[in-house]
């Protein structure tokens, strides 16, 4: 197994400075839970004052990411209480001890990290890229669970059709390669800061230099992130073959979708596409950004879901 040490990160510290509010670090704790057999670390904000409005949400990252993602997101959300796991084989969790890090096998991990530290059908689930795929997913197939769902930058159409097709299927044989490649050959591929700042340059829309900057630092410190090669090839195979829509008629609660207009993985056309598939669903589409929402503007992303929950409480 290709292993990385990354221990947990010291949120108090990076969560302060242009990017960050003061509050944030005072509201952080980390913690570690047992969830079938795997060491699964997360990490949970506290409202700065609990109000009537004050809701749990919990967050599902993306691929390849970690908790750190979210947190302009969850810092914007000061009256709320906000778990964020590393999901399995990401950031400082173990990966799955037997299983192929599948969509439906993360979507298990949801219910036994829900039932591990007693999150109840009040829950909001929130997913963002591949976790809206793995939240949308659970969702439907774990009815009550939750209420309701959030999805940010949410992959709404099958990755391997349409204009970006050849991409995925090139970035799959990368995944495929690294795998085969002599262990440390293959990481040095994978960790290669060259290639994930080609990545982090392509998704970032901002003008601002200093994010710009803040952006890339994120994805250099965090990108790399994983537990071995294997879980991040099955991993991979899972954001590419799935899609909210494939579940759009089973999801039977309010869904809120935030997307980005200038998105060129979760194109603004499949976002009306799927809003029009889901039973009760809202879209907000925040201008000038992509696929980076939670970098670059969650302060609009965060008053889509103050808004969204204020209309569909507890």
């Amino acid at each position: 197994m290709d292993t990385v040490d990354t221990g947990h990160s010291p949120d108090g510290a990076q969560a302060t400075g242009e990017f960050f509010s003061k509050e944030l670090p005072g509201r952080t704790h980390a913690s570690d839970v047992q969830v079938d057999g795997s060491s699964v670390a997360y990490w949970t904000y506290e409202p700065v004052s609990a109000t009537p409005a004050t809701r749990t949400i919990l967050v599902i990252h993306g691929f390849r990411g970690d908790h750190h993602g979210l947190l302009r997101v969850a810092d914007q959300l000061p009256e709320m209480r906000i778990i964020m796991p590393d999901l399995p084989a990401f950031g400082s969790s173990e990966p799955f001890t037997r299983d192929e890090h599948t969509v439906a096998r993360y979507g298990e991990f949801i219910s036994g990290f829900m039932a591990a530290l007693g999150l109840g059908p009040d829950t909001v689930l929130l997913g963002h890229s591949f976790g809206s795929i793995v939240a949308s997913h659970f969702a439907a197939t774990h009815p009550n669970a939750i209420h309701p769902l959030i999805l940010i930058n949410p992959i709404a159409a099958p990755a391997l059709e349409g204009p970006k097709g050849i991409m995925t299927k090139l970035a799959v044989l990368y995944y495929q390669a690294s795998a085969k490649l002599p262990r440390r050959v293959g990481l040095a591929v994978l960790r290669n800061r060259s290639i994930v700042r080609i990545m982090s340059t392509t998704m970032a829309k901002t003008k601002d230099k200093n994010l710009r900057r803040f952006i890339h630092s994120q994805h250099d410190a965090y990108f790399s992130a994983f537990a071995d090669r294997k879980s991040l090839l099955e991993s991979f195979k899972a954001s590419v073959s799935g899609n909210v829509a494939e579940v759009a008629d089973q999801l039977r609660l309010p869904v809120l979708l935030v997307a980005g207009e200038k998105d060129e993985i979760a194109t603004l056309p499949s976002q009306y596409k799927l809003m029009e598939r889901l039973p009760e669903a809202k879209l907000e589409v925040i201008p000038g950004v992509g696929h980076l929402i939670h970098y670059e503007t969650p302060v609009p992303a965060a008053a889509a879901i103050r808004t969204f929950l204020e209309e569909h409480p507890a």
